[in-house]
């Protein structure tokens, strides 16, 4: 049996004496760096009295002598030449392979399952784990001027840091093959955790590393049995795991690591409160140094970068790809759901087919990260499509970071902000999107947004007026949010933003609901419709009429808004009083033909004109296919037979739906005076030179005069902009009147039947009190 204790013999007492003053430490700093509460193992070393055998070994270690030289009769198992030579360890490879199978039900148990948020049963990893890929180049790393990131547009913000844009990317696999000491970062829910649980499975099943013990450590449980122990030493902590599996000899361990064989997993570097992290941090420092053969790994929020492992590479885990997802979502699907197999494998095809639609757009920016993706399929899984109220769903996943996820996983937190409740967080988050999405900014450097948090802090009961003070705070409120929520994340060096774009706009339409119902400031809804021409502001539009007890008020805003953009041009006021004129012929759906004949005078001859006018109404069908004969008559210089095929072939289309008399003979003459195709060459160009200015003006004059279509209107460069701004303005209204908010049916029924109208016939529906 190894020697519980060793003590220094006279020559290794001056030996180490010497060691220790070329230091020039005292006592308590040797204490310190051998990880010890009191410097008492250190007095009794020195004055050659019976140490802890790894206490022993680690004091030699610390001051660079060989143990084995320092010690009084070193165990004979222990000697320089048997170190690895014994009878029991004679055979290095049957020593692993039998460590590994009295370990192999255990590590099956602490890392073969998963409790997914909300899922009643545990999931085997088998079952939904999907390949991570690593990031070998850390955004947060670099350094960038402000103004590089100012010129980002939306979807060039999401992608920006996440590794899409240029980073290449590496499997995780590869990564740990590549670095033996490696440190994961990655976000809250990237899956990190899940990660390194799936190397310990793999390596257990020798799949991975086979040639090693996996051992898998949970650094808060490591720090939280310190706390009672009074020291940090990792190797008596796995030594205690050991001992659950039958391995009561310690030196087993010591022969694994001094061999290089073992995959030590050290999970949630950032889950260790405050006042450990540094003696956590010395001792995987000093195992790794000490034992530098073995794999190391070891797994921390991106936003605890700041806590440094010496010698250790550092990746960060990509987010999901497209492909990731999907695969994501068939392993979702097959195991989380009690349907059949046909069922399960349709339902996520049809998962990942909406999640591709614009409409969703914003759950894909969320999809890329495992967690969201988790709570994205199981919201899916009940409705069979995503929620119409966005907001609920952004709710949820806030709500996860900022409480419930580290409640799910048990973590205690150095509450920075202490007596901060869910709403005080929410609110202080809210005034800090609010103000940077006003601005435009995406980014905005971490000196302004510790500004906005020192303003939120002055305000609460009991503050610190002291300005240093506010501003210590505000710095360690900032590091709390980015730490343990990852809301704001640092991507460049002293660069901040919100993790995803959406969590900036679903709290910006919060603020601006929050002020709207607290009156806390001046008109917030009429500064929001204030935006309503610029796209960027949509989502916050969409979200905020959602969130709304009543959205009356601001859908009545933002019609007055979208009229007012074209009231005062004359010009264009006479092209929607002819759309309107167009649209009292038809029964029904006055607006929907407003509008199909406002982008058929803008966008003419475009082919889905012909599908919305089948479903509108036969004279409007009708008007659509004298739209295509004006395009297919319109011969240019390049003229020749096809081209009079073509517009015959028109001709004869609009011919055969005309009910009109004089419409229907008028284009039959013109039919008749076409040229013969099959007439030379010679004849044609003459007619085409000759005749056909003229029959083209009478075909225009002949639907203007039967139709009341025209085919010139002539609109500026400026008018082109402004009816695209009002009609995408108008598109939204409607789209916030179909999004299921709080609207009265009175209110309701006005917008929609006076849509796309005039000033003029709008005030007189004011006046009849319509």
């Amino acid at each position: 049996m190894v020697k519980r204790s060793l003590q220094a013999s006279e020559v290794g007492i001056q030996q180490a004496k010497k060691a220790f003053a070329y230091k020039g430490w005292t006592q308590e700093n040797l204490a310190f760096e051998v990880n010890l509460k009191t410097r008492q193992p250190i007095w009794r070393f020195f004055s050659g009295r019976p140490v802890e055998r790894h206490i022993f070994i680690e004091i030699c270690s610390v001051l660079s002598l060989n143990w084995r030289e320092i010690a009084a009769n070193p165990p004979e198992e222990f000697s320089e030449s048997k170190e690895l030579d014994t009878a029991e360890f004679l055979d290095i490879d049957a020593l692993v392979k039998q460590v590994k199978s009295q370990r192999f039900d255990k590590i099956q148990d602490q890392c073969g399952t998963l409790q997914l948020l909300d899922v009643s049963r545990p999931v085997r990893i088998d079952d939904i784990y999907i390949d991570v890929n690593i990031l070998e180049e850390i955004a947060s790393f670099q350094w960038l001027e402000f103004g590089d990131l100012q010129k980002f547009t939306s979807k060039e913000f999401d992608r920006f840091g996440l590794g899409e844009v240029s980073q290449t990317q590496i499997s995780g696999m590869t990564a740990v093959e590549t670095y033996s000491k490696l440190r994961v970062l990655g976000k809250p829910g990237a899956g990190k955790t899940t990660f390194l649980e799936h190397l310990a499975i793999q390596c257990n099943r020798g799949r991975f590393a086979a040639n090693r013990v996996p051992i898998f450590v949970t650094l808060r449980d490591f720090a939280d049995e310190t706390r009672v122990a009074g020291e940090f030493h990792l190797l008596n902590y796995i030594c205690k795991e050991f001992l659950t599996c039958g391995i009561s000899d310690p030196s087993v361990l010591e022969t694994l690591l001094l061999s290089g064989r073992v995959l030590l997993l050290l999970d949630g570097l950032d889950e260790v409160l405050q006042q450990h992290s540094i003696g956590v941090v010395n001792e995987i420092r000093r195992v790794s140094e000490r034992y530098q053969k073995n794999m190391f790994v070891v797994t921390c929020r991106t936003a605890a970068k700041a806590l440094n492992l010496r010698r250790f590479t550092d990746v960060e885990i990509a987010p999901f790809s497209q492909d990731q997802i999907v695969a994501f979502a068939q392993k979702w699907f097959t195991a989380l759901t009690k349907t059949n197999v046909q069922d399960k494998q349709e339902q996520a095809v049809e998962f990942t087919r909406q999640l591709d639609l614009p409409e969703n757009f914003q759950f894909r920016r969320l999809a890329v990260t495992p967690l969201f993706l988790h709570l994205a399929c199981w919201v899916f899984h009940h409705q069979n499509k995503f929620p119409t109220q966005k907001a609920v769903f952004y709710k949820q996943c806030l709500d996860l970071l900022l409480n419930k996820w580290d409640e799910t996983k048990g973590i205690e937190r150095d509450e920075v902000y202490e007596g901060f409740l869910l709403p005080q967080k929410l609110k202080l988050l809210s005034q800090v999107a609010s103000a940077t999405f006003e601005q435009g900014n995406y980014f905005f450097e971490q000196h302004i947004v510790e500004q906005y948090i020192s303003d939120y802090i002055s305000d609460l009961p009991n503050a610190s007026t002291e300005p240093e003070q506010l501003q210590l705070d505000s710095e360690g409120v900032l590091q709390a949010i980015e730490l343990q929520h990852g809301l704001l994340a640092q991507r460049v060096r002293g660069i901040f933003s919100f993790s995803s774009l959406t969590f900036q706009e679903y709290l910006t339409a919060r603020q601006i609901v929050a002020n709207h119902n607290l009156q806390a400031v001046l008109q917030p809804l009429e500064r929001l419709v204030s935006h309503i021409t610029e796209p960027r502001w949509r989502e916050i539009f969409l979200l905020t009429v959602a969130m709304l007890r009543s959205a009356d008020f601001l859908v009545q805003l933002m019609k007055q808004q979208v009229d007012a953009l074209v009231a005062q041009d004359p010009y264009l006021q006479k092209f929607l009083t002819w759309a309107s004129q167009k649209s009292l012929a038809a029964p029904l759906q006055p607006a929907a033909i407003r509008a199909f004949y406002q982008a058929l005078a803008r966008t003419p001859h475009l082919t889905q004109h012909f599908t919305l006018a089948c479903i509108l109404d036969q004279g409007i069908f009708l008007d659509a296919a004298l739209d295509n004969l004006v395009m297919e008559c319109t011969i240019e210089c390049k003229s020749n037979f096809a081209d009079v095929h073509a517009c015959k072939d028109a001709l004869s289309n609009a011919l055969a739906i005309v009910q009109d008399a004089g419409l229907r003979q008028a284009l039959q003459q013109l039919k008749d005076l076409l040229p013969d195709p099959e007439q030379s060459r010679e004849r044609f160009q003459t007619w085409w030179h000759r005749s056909y200015p003229t029959w083209m003006e009478r075909l225009k004059a002949i639907i203007a005069k039967h139709r009341n279509i025209e085919h010139h209107w002539h609109f500026s460069p400026q008018q082109q902009q402004v009816l695209q701004q009002y009609y995408d303005a108008n598109q939204l209204l409607i789209e916030c009147l179909n999004s299921n908010c709080e609207i009265t049916d009175v209110v309701r029924q006005e917008i929609e039947a006076s849509l796309l109208l005039p000033i003029k016939e709008l005030s007189k529906r004011e006046w009849q009190g319509l």
